[in-house]
């Protein structure tokens, strides 16, 4: 354990995906107030400032999730809203946490003690197939986009719902070219295998898996077949390995 503590203390181990902010906008006590959900005692989740310390993360990945069925109230508007949580809750906990927009952002942070802080959005939809949208995001500091969630969008496929287009179309794979320009990683998490090769077809930088495992070890849609696997390394992808009983 003490040569682990030491690895961590010198290297940051990164946490791909953490539902925080969405726990947040849900809170049955004060929804979307970060500073009354408090982050400096035990939580009405699985995270605080403590456990944070204790697991020696060094940098996160807050998601801005968005779900599915906000596109009828508009996926762009909560998006937002999202992301304003998100860095509130960097912003109130600065002695704990510093926001990171780049490798040197993490770094620095990491050397002086504090989690470094990225955004990750969770399902394209929240787009509204716009790529000024996307880069309007990214500007905001987002700094990857799983392609799909729980549903097939209009673009991408998804791992789980009813497939419509064999992966990418046209569009997406225009979604896939402005995200490697721009510098915000491609995370494949959520979509379908086809949507995978699709994107390996055509990716001009390493993808992610920000909370997938392996399918040949649990059959699960959101896991990741061996036959994806065999091409990350060519890509330089990496899968964050997630601790999802039903992954596992």
């Amino acid at each position: 354990m003490e040569i682990a503590r030491r690895v961590l203390r010198s290297v940051p181990l990164f946490d791909g995906h953490n539902d925080l902010p969405w726990a947040i906008r849900n809170a049955e006590s004060a929804p979307m107030n970060v500073e009354e959900y408090g982050l400096r005692g035990p939580t009405e989740g699985h995270t605080d400032l403590d456990r944070l310390r204790d697991g020696m993360v060094g940098a996160q990945f807050w998601s801005v999730y968005v779900p599915f069925d906000a596109v009828q109230e508009g996926a762009a508007r909560v998006q937002l809203e999202q992301i304003d949580i998100a860095r509130q809750i960097i912003r109130e906990n600065e002695d704990h946490l510093a926001l990171a927009e780049s490798v040197d952002d993490v770094l620095e942070g990491f050397g002086r003690g504090r989690v470094a802080s990225l955004l990750g959005m969770e399902g394209g939809h929240a787009i509204e197939n716009s790529l000024g949208a996307l880069r309007a995001f990214y500007d905001l500091g987002v700094r990857y986009m799983t392609l799909t969630h729980s549903a097939t969008i209009d673009w991408a496929d998804a791992g789980t719902g009813e497939p419509t287009h064999d992966g990418l179309t046209a569009f997406g794979q225009a979604v896939v070219s402005e995200m490697n320009w721009l510098g915000m990683l491609v995370d494949l998490s959520h979509t379908a295998p086809s949507t995978m090769h699709d994107v390996l077809d055509i990716a001009r930088a390493p993808v992610i898996f920000s909370h997938s495992s392996a399918k040949a070890v649990t059959d699960h849609p959101r896991n990741v077949p061996d036959d994806v696997l065999t091409r990350l390394p060519e890509n330089g992808g990496v899968v964050m390995i997630t601790f999802v009983p039903s992954f596992i």
